[in-house]
């Protein structure tokens, strides 16, 4: 019976970390509020800031924007489409202005100017159920978080734009949404109610709620929503509850706390390891998995914990080591080079902005290839790039992301090495018929020279013959 607890504990230690852990984490993240027809909103750009760096600092590529037109959002809804594709877990949040017309429900961009139900639906306005169906529609699990219930500026003028044998049914906040397989939609407020938009310069009640508990270490996510609703119809003395729908399937943690979870399972029996739990067995892999880039050494402890001899063992005691000596090191940046490179995050928005060509990039791999960091020089950061980039960052002590920020970009190019030289480009190959008739002339021998033909021989005495004959005739008539 003990063995078998610890079984089922060791399972969902690493089953957790695994959902939490996902390998591919994509979020978009975007605030409007600097509305052009309409007054404008103080903070959703402060909220989606916020929201953006506290889910890079647990393992998402975000793609971010604040105050964005019709045509700036759809630009980074596709953006988010393509990464989205198969990601482990795809997060959507939302804060501004949105539209509830005829129970279907719009993210408004800064540029709308609504005056009829036309206007809506003939793309002045963001669907939001096929915006979520197009873009995350692909991923494993999908977060969607919209604290878009303000008051509905447009109302008015779309009810009065109303024929009179259609009417049209806009309310004041979003409309009710069903969540499909693997989804967990959350409204500010319940639904057809408003939101408040929160004290200037600071955050909405619902996304200081959303910060404060989504990413607590060892929260599972719906666990987190009941905290998130309490905390806001607390802070708005019940005027304001939250409310939400969700068919997740398992459990989801966006910042697992490991040690705990392993500490919960090392309290059980260790005497004899169950199967599920031994070396080299998938469990452990999964394990491995969702640790083996972080910069944590006590995670990095807790598989060691789990797996006395597991198969990665010296791995992870070469990662503490490089971990432990870059935190006990000097952290003196080289010359040149700012200090913020030590705490500035990277991410692809830092990477995007220092504007590196394929020619830049292929300089990056090589430098990273002479100090000892095997990847191949093409130009272009695949995978195998940004796992060099994470190593690289871990060496040296900066925070790890797998992306270049411009600090870390001047750091590297700061670096001493030794760059060999790239092979001169061949010249180009002459083309093939040409080289055959060039051959066949050069191996020819020279022409024969044509000699004249000798002329023919004449009789010196011929002359005089003629002559002689044709007087000896005229004579004989």
């Amino acid at each position: 019976m003990r063995q078998l607890m610890f079984a089922l504990s060791a399972l969902s230690v690493v089953f957790s970390a695994d959902a939490a852990f996902a390998d591919k984490r994509v979020a978009f993240v975007v605030g409007n509020g600097a509305y052009k027809n309409v007054d404008p909103l103080p903070n959703p750009p402060i909220d989606a800031k916020a929201m953006a760096s506290t889910l890079r600092n647990v393992g998402f590529e975000v793609i971010e924007g604040s105050n964005l037109t019709r045509d700036g959002m759809t630009e980074r809804l596709l953006e988010f489409g393509r990464k989205a594709q198969g990601a482990d877990v795809a997060l959507f949040f939302y804060a501004g202005h949105g539209i509830s017309v005829n129970n279907i429900n719009y993210l408004l961009p800064i540029d709308a100017n609504l005056k009829s139900e036309m206007d809506v639906k003939l793309g002045a306005a963001i669907n939001v159920e096929t915006t979520l169906e197009q873009t995350m529609g692909d991923a494993k699990v999908k977060l969607v978080f919209l604290d878009a219930c303000r008051d509905n500026p447009f109302a008015a003028k779309i009810r009065s734009s109303g024929s009179a044998t259609r009417s049209v049914a806009v309310s004041s906040g979003l409309a009710e949404m069903k969540s499909g397989e693997g989804t967990l939609i959350a409204f500010a407020t319940s639904p057809g109610q408003t939101a408040l938009d929160g004290k200037s310069g600071g955050n909405s009640p619902f996304t200081r709620a959303l910060l404060n508990n989504i990413t607590t270490p060892g929260a599972e996510i719906q666990q987190a929503m009941t905290k998130v609703r309490a905390q806001v119809q607390d802070e708005t003395n019940k005027g304001q509850l939250p409310w939400g729908h969700t068919n997740l399937i398992g459990a989801v943690y966006l910042n697992p706390d490991v040690q705990a979870q392993v500490q919960v399972a090392a309290a059980s029996p260790t005497a004899t390891m169950p199967a599920a739990a031994t070396a080299g067995s998938d469990v452990e892999l999964e394990f491995w998995r969702s640790i083996k880039d972080s910069n944590r050494p006590e995670e990095l402890n807790a598989y060691i914990t789990m797996y006395p001899s597991g198969q990665f063992k010296p791995l992870a005691l070469a990662r503490i080591a490089a971990l432990q000596e870059a935190a006990t090191a000097p952290r003196n940046a080289m010359p040149g080079v700012d200090k913020a490179v030590f705490t500035e995050q990277a991410s692809q928005l830092t990477e995007d902005k220092i504007g590196l060509s394929q020619a830049k990039r292929r300089d990056v791999q090589r430098r990273l290839n002479a100090l000892g960091f095997d990847t191949k020089a093409s130009g272009s950061f695949d995978a195998g790039t940004r796992g060099v980039i994470t190593r690289w960052q871990a060496a040296r002590g900066y925070p790890t992301s797998g992306y270049l920020n411009k600090v870390q970009h001047v750091a590297l190019l700061a670096e001493p090495v030794t760059l060999a030289e790239e092979p001169a480009a061949a010249p180009p190959p002459k083309p093939v018929r040409r080289q055959v008739q060039q051959q066949a002339y050069d191996e020819a021998p020279p022409p024969a020279r044509r000699q004249a033909a000798p002329a023919p021989a004449v009789d010196p005495a011929l002359p005089g013959r003629f002559i002689g004959g044709v007087v000896g005739g005229f004579l004989n008539r």
